[in-house]
């Protein structure tokens, strides 16, 4: 069961992260979406959306390396004293 909710959480940003792409692709061709009012504005919203899915999963993916210590030193994090 948790591996579906956590295949759920991942594909919700998979699927804003393609749909910026679509956009930003549709709009160097010239293709604007209804509930956008320019092309401009489109792009920004699919940049936006790509960088924000793309940040996610690289982020959800970094944790769960972190975890299980499968990543490499300079990605470990950093361990804190204990008078802190």
């Amino acid at each position: 069961m948790q591996r579906m909710i956590a295949l759920i959480i991942l594909l919700i940003p998979g699927f804003l992260a393609a749909l910026g792409i679509k956009w930003m692709r549709d709009t160097v061709f010239g293709i604007l979406h209804p509930p956008l009012p320019s092309l401009f504005v489109q792009f920004l919203a699919g940049l936006l959306f790509f960088i924000v899915g793309l940040a996610f999963i690289g982020g959800f993916i970094l944790h769960r390396d972190r975890k299980r210590n499968k990543v490499q030193p300079r990605f470990q994090k950093k361990k804190r004293s204990e008078s802190e």
